[in-house]
Parts: C-alpha cells; structure tokens; sequence
C-alpha cells in the first residue's frame, strides 16, 4: 500500500491545490518499510489526483481539500484523509493505528485574489482546465441541498453524542411554502457524512448530533442556520480585462472563481456591459428558511 501526504518541510501541506511536493510512504503488513518525497511538478488541483494516481497511491493524508478534488481522488480509488496537521511522519503512523479520522470536504470559501477556474459543466473562464469543481454549490457534493455551504468558521461548535462518527439519513427539504428543493429518496440511497466535520450545514449537523438511530426528526431552520444570509459584499464587480476568459460569458451562468489559495467557489453572472462583469457570490439557497424530515437510518 501506498499513502501521499501534503508536504512542506516535514508538515502536512494544509493546501491541497497548492501542494508542490508530496511525501509517499510504502507501507506493508501495516508499517512504514520506505518513504520518498515527489514534486507535484506545477500541477494543481484536480490534476493532481492524476500525478498520484500515476504514482499508485492508495490513500491521500492532507489539511484542507475541496469537494471537486475529493471526487477526483476518489474517482481514481484513492481513500482522502482531510484535516491533518503536524509532522507528516506521524500523521502515517495515526492512520495506520486508525486514530486519524477524515474531516471530510472541508474548504473555505469567499477569499481574496479572485482568478477564474472551470466550471463542472465545461464552461470555463481563463481555461484553467485542472481547476477542480468547488464544493457549496447545491448539488454539488454528496450532502445536495443539506451539504456543507462553504463557510462554517463563524458557526458554533456541534455537540452531541453522534459528534465523529459516521452517519446515515435519508431527507426531504422543502421551502416554507410546501415546495421541495431536494430529497435523498430521489437518488436512491441515504446520505453518509461525519456528523460535526463541517459536511453539512449547521442546523442539519446540529439536529442529527443528538438523534437515535432509526429516529425521524423534522427542523425548521432560518437562514442562520442553513446558508447563512445574502452577502451584498459577495456581489461584486470587476474589469472583463482583468478577468481573462469572462468575455466569454453571459448573464445567468454559473462558473468558478479560485481564492488566493486556489481554492474554487461558485459565483453567477449577473450583469454583464461591454467592459465589466458583475458576479455574485452568495450561494443559491442563502437568505432562504429551509425545513427537512430526517430519518437517521444508521450511525457507525
């Protein structure tokens, strides 16, 4: 077996698309036999799923990661283990005594130093073909319209009793008028989050942290305690000449921006002249009161 961490000076690196180099452990019979440190050689992002699937990597040890990333990795039968820290030495020797538990997706959204990165669908805007698809967008990762929004660093901590372990619920969402957004049923199966990781939006995490297993529970929650309100700083306006790639674009796509760390979040076009384009930022279902009917179904 085979397992990558994010490397810098003898650390995990804590920014997955930023990672330059790599340290890869050869791992038999559950310990450390040999250990190498890679250059990612410039690639970024959901490229770099390829360099370690190319290097045969089996498991992938990091801090932050992003969902678009997530999925490429697990596309190539890579297992992620997200929110690491400290010596890259002893992050290994955690996992293989099965004391380092996955935060899962954990991105941080609405950063500064704007550059623009593909969207999921093709569209691209500086045609950055190794951006990874950003997490937050309604749809976009596992959780639907009940997954991690983004921006969980000003939300209190979850507490509860199903708080780290690995849970299972089917859901229906619905507006406060009876219309439904989204629904578990509909795709087949429940879904499977670490209950308080910063998977799921708050309230939802916060319902399930105390629930029993085989327990339907049905919440109402405000926007503070779903996607959080609109953000008219979120909206914002800039030069298509400074933004290379948008003078392709039109009102009403949705594309991808990446922070300054790389990292791609969701915006939409919402006005375009012939110099400027303005984008917004705020997610879909921000300023909106959202109520679900979970059914908790297993908790491992």
């Amino acid at each position: 077996m085979k397992i990558a961490v994010t490397y810098n000076n003898g650390e995990v690196f804590q920014h997955f698309g930023h990672s330059e180099q790599f340290k890869i452990y050869e791992v038999t019979d559950g310990k450390v036999v040999s250990s190498e440190v890679v250059d990612s050689n410039g690639q970024g992002h959901g490229a770099l799923a390829g360099v370690l699937a190319g290097e045969e990597v089996d498991v992938l040890i990091c801090g932050g990661i992003g969902g678009g990333a997530m999925t490429a990795l697990t596309d190539n039968g890579i297992e992620v283990c997200a929110g690491a820290s400290g010596s890259t030495d002893e992050a290994v020797e955690a996992y293989l005594k099965g004391e380092l538990e996955s935060t899962g997706v954990n991105c941080d959204h609405h950063g500064e130093g704007h550059t623009c990165g593909d969207h999921s669908d093709g569209h691209s805007c500086g045609g950055h073909d190794d951006a990874e698809e950003g997490c937050g967008g309604c749809g976009d990762n596992e959780g639907g319209c009940a997954g991690c929004s983004g921006c969980h660093s000003s939300a209190p901590a979850i507490e509860g009793k199903n708080v780290g372990k690995i849970c299972r619920a089917h859901y229906v969402g619905t507006f406060d008028d009876g219309t439904q957004f989204d629904s578990s049923y509909d795709r087949g199966e429940p879904l499977e989050f670490i209950c308080g990781a910063g998977m799921m939006i708050h309230g939802f995490d916060a319902a399930v942290a105390n629930m029993d297993e085989g327990e339907t529970l049905e919440i109402h929650l405000e926007p503070s305690e779903a996607y959080g309100e609109r953000d008219p700083e979120a909206i914002f306006t800039t030069e298509i000449s400074e933004l290379p790639g948008s003078e392709d674009l039109t009102v009403g796509q949705q594309v991808y921006l990446q922070d300054m760390y790389g990292r791609p979040f969701p915006v939409l076009v919402t006005d375009k002249t012939d110099s400027t384009i303005t984008l917004d930022a705020n997610h879909e279902m921000a300023g909106k009161a959202l109520n679900f009917k979970i059914d908790l179904v297993a908790i491992k």
